[in-house]
């Protein structure tokens, strides 16, 4: 046997791994098995040479039976190899790749989650599936095994019993419990459950595990806006998006404390729900979900292909997800695909996942192709918010937004740092966080938002957007601030005395050109006699946010707008530039450059400016506000204006 599995050694694309292993005499009389947390991505497994385990699929558990090859008093050979071609092969594979840039990260292969050997009765009960149902107060109990039946007994935690069925094995067995205490973010109570495996009345086995009494489905409320409703009542959910990638393990987490530490800032930050971004944890990471109190929606491990072998192995792995993390209350949604990557055959998924667990909602593509299927419309948008068009039968969540980006020098993975927009400081990056989830509850009320999950826990590799960095060392946020932001109790937005006000509410007379000026065209007293007039905003309908009052589709365009004053704002005046603009943008006053910024945003934001340097360029009288901005891709517009935050 040895000679027949080392013959497969050959180019080095195989990772092999060899482990002796003792096995402790008092197993004497019982069955062995070796199970396997993950790993990625095909495995064989042999023991003394004898292939006990061939298993295809990176996320979901295996297991071998060792009995009669390993010998208890004495000691086994284990040899595992894994073939994982990562983006090359027909598999899930998440955000792995072999080179990586932007949102894709180091690809991880092999073991890597917990590998564990246990002896277990001839007769054993080999699984459970736990439904909860909060209505009924009860949960149905379906065991597997090779037993007659089981007694299955539910405890408090006084350790009381409050709640017993019994039946036969691969029935549903509907499990009461006395006056039921629900399962919910705001109090995560979770029932023991101690499982007999019976043959002939006398008890074979005994397993231990855990439920909670919640309930998810989609009603419409008052208003007729569908909503996503836990245990029967509407919760606004504000989640983070969770990568689960780590510095020094990739996939792996060092500790089981560490996993424990995202999920407890988590609910420090105020947030009640986790997106699991690509990537199925360990089963520990949903018990601390389950115990800490956090709602999560599961996404499904990207798949880049949609011919070949990958729709049946995307089908596969698929339901082995749905399947192995069914028992957790924590899980409230599948997520089947991210975006439009790797997307096909939606409807088809979505019933496949539907008959599988009809206890929770199906998200069929956040942020993807609307195909009309599943529970959910989700849209993503950076920075957003923005709630996706209304739907007469499903909730409409942001499945991603916002991206603010800060480095923190000495925490960073590397110098190529980058994020959907930067901000300069901690205090900076709390103040656009406070501002956006303002925005979000609005929308919640105006628009029938039902969720919003914000990009992201922490930074990943060069991806600089966390809240945490990489190696969870630096909170970037108040922390204060932005858990009342999340449970809706954020200050009222500053006033906005305009100086020069934007064309949101009105087109304000701007003159522009559309070829390049000479040099000097941002100071007050240039001739911009010969430049063309118009209404602001600039720019093509359809782009974000955009409020058009003059088409301009060219690659640059050149602004310039008087405005009066009569008299300075103060010296402990608050000035800010409020502007919108797709692309790069550059502001000018009576041609004392204010600010500028790359890339685009998709709604009206503030800029904060040094009253100082303002106060500087500003005169009383006439003063010229001089804006550039320049068109890369997509939509595209660009509107400014200067204003004063007084609060409210």
């Amino acid at each position: 046997h040895r000679q027949k599995y080392l013959q497969h050694i050959h180019d080095g694309a195989t990772l092999w791994y060899r482990r002796t292993v003792e096995i402790p005499a008092g197993w004497a009389g019982q069955r062995l098995r070796l199970h396997f947390g993950a790993v990625d991505w095909a495995a064989r497994v042999w023991a003394d040479g004898v292939l006990v385990a061939s298993h295809r699929g990176g996320y979901d558990g295996f297991s071998a039976e060792l009995t009669g090859i390993a010998q208890p008093g004495g000691s086994v050979e284990l040899v595992v190899a894994v073939d994982d071609p990562t983006q090359a092969g027909p598999q899930p594979h998440g955000k792995q790749t072999l080179t990586p840039e932007n949102v894709f990260y180091t690809a991880t292969s092999g073991i890597w989650q917990t590998v564990w050997l246990e002896p277990v009765p001839t007769e054993a009960i080999d699984a459970l599936h736990l439904t909860p149902d909060a209505a009924a107060r009860s949960v149905t109990v379906r065991a597997a095994g090779e037993l007659e039946e089981i007694v299955a007994t539910a405890y408090d935690d006084q350790a009381r019993a409050v709640g017993e069925v019994r039946g036969r094995v691969g029935d549903d067995l509907v499990l009461e419990v006395a006056d039921g205490r629900l399962w919910s973010p705001a109090d995560p109570y979770l029932y023991r459950l101690i499982v007999r495996g019976l043959r002939g009345g006398r008890e074979q086995d005994r397993v231990e595990s855990y439920f909670g009494l919640r309930s998810v489905s989609l009603a419409p409320d008052a208003n007729g806006v569908p909503r996503p409703l836990l245990n029967g009542e509407f919760v606004f959910q504000v989640g983070l998006l969770d990568q689960g990638y780590w510095p020094d393990g990739g996939y792996t987490a060092p500790t089981d404390e560490a996993l424990r530490y995202d999920l407890e800032v988590t609910r420090e930050l105020g947030f009640n729900l986790i997106r699991k971004h690509v990537k199925v944890e360990p089963e520990r990471w949903y018990y601390w979900a389950d115990k800490l109190g956090l709602l999560v929606w599961q996404d499904m491990p990207l798949t880049f292909k949609r011919e070949g072998e990958t729709p049946a192995v995307f089908a596969q792995e698929l339901a082995a997800m749905v399947s192995g993390r069914h028992n957790h209350p924590s899980i409230i949604s599948w997520v089947i695909f991210n975006e439009s990557t790797g997307q096909h055959e939606t409807p088809a998924y979505v019933s496949l996942v539907r008959g599988l667990d009809g206890s929770r909602l199906i998200n069929s593509a956040s942020g993807g192709t609307d195909v009309g299927a599943g529970d959910l419309v989700d849209i993503h948008l950076y920075p957003g918010p923005l709630a996706p068009p209304p739907d007469p039968t499903r909730g409409l969540v942001l499945g991603e937004f916002g991206g603010l980006a800060l480095a923190v020098p000495d925490h960073l993975w590397s110098a190529a740092g980058w994020g959907y927009r930067t901000v300069p400081s901690g205090e900076r990056l709390t103040e656009s966080y406070v501002d956006l989830l303002r925005r979000c509850w609005e929308l919640r009320d105006e628009a029938g938002l039902s969720a919003v999950v914000y990009t992201q826990t922490t930074d990943v590799e060069d991806e600089i957007n966390g809240l945490l960095t990489y190696d969870r060392a630096v909170i970037k946020v108040d922390p204060a601030a932005v858990a009342a932001a999340n449970r809706g109790q954020a200050p009222p937005a500053p006033q906005r005395v305009p100086l020069s006000p934007t064309s949101q509410a009105a087109g304000q007379a701007w003159r522009y050109t559309l070829t390049a000026p000479a040099d000097g065209w941002t100071a007050a007293d240039y001739d911009d006699g010969g430049w063309a007039t118009g209404a602001g905003g600039f720019g093509t309908p359809g782009t974000f946010g955009a409020v058009v009052g003059t088409v301009w589709d060219t690659p640059d365009i050149w602004l310039r707008r008087d405005f009066d004053l009569a008299a300075l704002p103060a010296a402990d005046a608050r000035l800010a530039l409020v502007w919108h603009h797709d692309e790069d943008v550059e502001v000018w006053l009576n041609g004392m450059r204010l600010a500028g910024a790359p890339g685009f945003i998709t709604d009206y934001e503030v800029e904060p400016l040094d009253t100082a340097t303002v106060r500087a360029a500003l005169r009383v009288g006439r003063n010229v506000l001089a804006v550039h901005c320049r068109q890369v891709d997509g939509g595209q517009f660009v509107d400014v204006g200067v204003v004063e935050l007084r609060e409210r």
